[in-house]
């Protein structure tokens, strides 16, 4: 029972939970607890019902999860919905639904929980019915994430199926119902019962009822393929039929169902779900990084192909065994059920037939020895037929135990010797063997990261035939030395780290004037230091000098703008003079850069000035006044007359300056006569 449903990722339409405001409901309109007021009926469940409800003291809405009254009387149901507060209080996660609150109201014993709009999961494979492999995985890594911190305090969810599965219209995943939830233990087992969703049930809870973190995981598995194919991989009229194909069959590739889907995710699917719990990956955590490492691997046209499942999901024929016994079809809501627990004796399994031996009615015969001769002859033909059906049956063990041992599927063969081997190699000659291969990362003090230690069955040993290998990789040693990185460039410590399995943790950039940028001033760890492997080491990076702002000194003269550049550490380099009406000789002219910043020991380019244009000045003295004053005005000169006794004659007795050079257009001063 989840608190709510919701939208895909990939973006289908939003949709809020339908509200069944059955007003003869007793709990709608009543306040639980002081606290929560009921305002309506979101669904109804096999063990209890959902409201929507206001907190009041919080002034919230959250879903009122109350267990059904009939069943508060019963011991093991109410200990199940206390551990379902009691175990998801304990996860602090945001792909986990939250609880609130627990608590009793006299005979309404309830849990407060985050309420979410969205829908589930299985409603969005009701509409869709397959995702592309994006889709598909991007619900599963959240499921993942939140399963893996689950399994690291010691919770087994033991109901991972899409009806607990919520997408919220905001885009996230959430994982419901914790009702199942137990401690990670080897006495997680339920003797009598087995409480699960057949659909999903491992082959160790439906054969022992033990169950611990490959149990979610090999759900998690399942999930996965009906996501990819759009049904379940085992199908029966009844759900003990389906049980038993999680202990005898193998999950098929979902290749092999819908055609599109890629063989790296075959991979995933076939390492989950292994029969034998041993293969499979040991917990969320192992899972999740073999998913994330096969999203990288898919290139974005096989993330968003999406898979072509043959045929509508879940069709039955009317009158069908399915549709009499009510049994759900693929695609349909999966209740939790409680199943009996499975008769393994070899009667049951045997598929014997009782013979039946027709007896001729009374007065066929004649007379009593004739009837007593009949019934010898009669006897003697049901020991001969006895006799013959024995031995065909002898003959037919005989036969389908050679088979099953020699070429069928108990058959064995040996484990390949793909020690010091890649993982691709190693998986390579598995394949090529006809055998599945599943990996778990350990460390090892001489094995380099990434090549396979020994594998499990031990090479040699006897392995089924389509049967699964586990390899054991190195993540190198347990712990490792930091290496010297400090003068090194960043790439080069970046290389240093991983060749000595550890990573790179927080990178810190700092100005330093001697360092040039790129290369690394110090770690933490240092240098010598041991520590795990994979451990994070942070770089403190230099970023080379500091950037000083460039001054203006255009208009300054030549020795005050190399002071001022001096003091900033830049230097100054000139180009050739120019000439300027208004800057002085000698000043800065122009600058360049002529702003921004520049790394100190950088030079700016400075041009200074020559002073105005130098021209010649002609000797006009002797020459009449209007004469001169034309021949300077040509010549670029401004002219002022300077009168002596009055300049009665209008002749040029002297002019200033009186030759050589002066700026154009400078004034020329005329002493007239």
């Amino acid at each position: 029972m989840t608190p709510a449903a919701s939208r895909d990722p990939a973006g289908a339409r939003p949709y809020t939970p339908r509200v069944d405001t059955t007003l003869q409901d007793p709990l709608v309109g009543r306040e639980l607890d002081g606290r929560y007021l009921v305002r309506s009926r979101i669904a109804r469940g096999g063990m209890a019902t959902v409201y929507l409800a206001l907190d009041r003291r919080l002034d919230r809405e959250v879903a009122l999860k109350v267990m059904h009254a009939h069943l508060a009387d019963d011991p093991q149901f109410t200990e199940r919905f206390i551990r379902e507060a009691r175990s998801t209080a304990r996860l602090s996660h945001p792909n986990v639904v939250q609880v609130y609150d627990q608590g009793a109201d006299g005979d309404v014993l309830y849990l407060a929980m985050e309420y979410l709009r969205g829908r589930t999961l299985r409603d969005v494979l009701a509409e869709r019915r397959v995702l592309t492999p994006r889709e598909a995985l991007t619900v599963l890594e959240p499921v993942l994430d939140a399963l893996a911190v689950a399994h690291r305090i010691g919770i087994v969810h033991r109901d991972i199926k899409p009806e607990n599965v919520i997408l919220t219209d905001e885009g996230r995943v959430k994982v419901a119902d914790f009702g199942l939830a137990r401690a990670a233990t080897a006495s997680t087992a339920t003797v009598g019962v087995l409480m699960g969703t057949v659909a999903y049930l491992s082959p160790e809870l439906v054969l022992r009822g033990v169950a611990d973190t490959r149990s979610d995981v090999y759900a998690a598995g399942i999930m996965l393929f009906e996501m990819l194919t759009g049904s379940q991989p085992f199908q029966g009229e009844v759900p003990i039929q389906v049980a038993y194909q999680h202990v005898n069959d193998q999950v098929p590739a979902p290749s092999s169902i819908a055609a599109g889907v890629p063989p790296v995710l075959d991979d995933v699917v076939a390492a989950a779900t292994a029969r034998e719990a041993d293969a499979r990956p040991a917990d969320a955590d192992e899972l999740l990084a073999a998913v994330r490492t096969a999203h990288t691997a898919l290139t974005p046209a096989q993330l968003d192909a999406r898979p072509a499942a043959p045929g509508p999901a879940g069709t039955r024929a009317p009158g069908s065994a399915t549709e009499v016994l009510g049994a759900p079809p693929p695609g349909a809501p999966q209740p939790t059920r409680a199943l009996p627990e499975l008769d393994r004796s070899p009667q049951r399994h045997a598929g014997a037939v009782p013979l039946v031996t027709t007896v001729p009615a009374a007065g066929v015969l004649g007379d009593p020895e004739d009837a007593e001769l009949a019934a010898m002859l009669q006897r003697r033909r049901r020991t001969g037929l006895i006799a013959l059906l024995a031995v065909l049956g002898l003959a037919t063990v005989l036969a389908v135990t050679t088979w099953y041992f020699v070429s069928g599927p108990g058959a064995y063969t040996s484990t390949p010797d793909v020690r010091g081997r890649t993982v691709a190699d190693a998986q390579a000659q598995l394949t090529g063997d006809r055998l599945r291969s599943s990996q778990t990362l350990v460390f090892d003090e001489h094995a380099a990261g990434g090549l396979v230690v020994t594998t499990d069955p031990a090479p040699g040993q006897d392995v089924r035939k389509d049967g699964t290998v586990r390899l054991l990789v190195s993540r190198g040693p347990a712990t490792v030395t930091v290496p010297p990185l400090t003068g090194r460039s960043d790439a080069a410590a970046r290389t240093a780290l991983a060749d000595a399995f550890l990573t790179v943790g927080d990178v810190q950039q700092v100005y330093d004037a001697q360092a040039p940028a790129g290369r690394v001033l110090g770690s933490d760890p240092v240098a010598g230091r041991h520590v795990p492997n994979g451990s994070p080491v942070r770089l403190t990076v230099s970023k080379g000098p500091q950037p000083v702002d460039v001054p203006d000194v255009t208009g300054r003269s030549r020795a005050d703008a190399e002071a001022a550049l001096a003091a900033l550490n830049l230097t100054a380099r000139y180009t050739d003079r120019q000439n300027d009406d208004t800057v002085p000789a000698g000043s800065v002219l122009s600058q360049k850069p002529a702003n921004g910043t520049l790394l100190p020991g950088q030079a700016v380019t400075l041009t200074l000035s020559k002073g105005p244009v130098q021209i010649p000045v002609p000797n006009v003295v002797g020459r009449q006044f209007s004469e001169a004053k034309r021949i300077l005005e040509e010549a670029g000169f401004s002219v002022k007359r300077s009168a002596v006794l009055g300049g009665f004659f209008g002749t040029v007795r002297s002019q200033n300056p009186g030759g050589g050079t002066a700026p154009k257009g400078s004034t020329i001063v005329l002493i007239v006569v």
